[in-house]
């Protein structure tokens, strides 16, 4: 029987074997885990950015059709964006803590 033969027969070698299978598949899980929580943080926050975008472009236009309404048009522009900022911050927060 040759020297590698033996290794891989031997109950010990088999065990670190496994132990290294083990340790590789967890750190792969970890790598996707913490991927993940990248991706969904960032189309959270693009998300955020576009809808804030909208916002600001639609009272924009409110505001150059009814000039009269612009203390009312951008009070609620600046309010709808405080809860758009509130539901990015959420998200990011619960998609990172998804990682732990």
């Amino acid at each position: 029987m040759t020297l590698l033969q033996e290794a891989a027969t031997d109950p010990a070698t088999q065990d670190v074997v496994k132990s290294v299978a083990e340790l590789t598949a967890a750190a792969t899980a970890a790598g996707y885990a913490k991927f993940g929580a990248a991706l969904g943080a960032g189309v959270a926050v693009i998300g955020a950015a576009i809808g804030i975008g909208k916002i600001g472009a639609s009272s924009n236009e409110g505001i150059a059709r009814q000039p009269e309404a612009a203390a009312d048009i951008r009070g609620g522009s600046l309010i709808l964006a405080a809860f758009i900022e509130g539901v990015a911050l959420f998200g990011v927060v619960v998609t990172l803590l998804g990682v732990l």
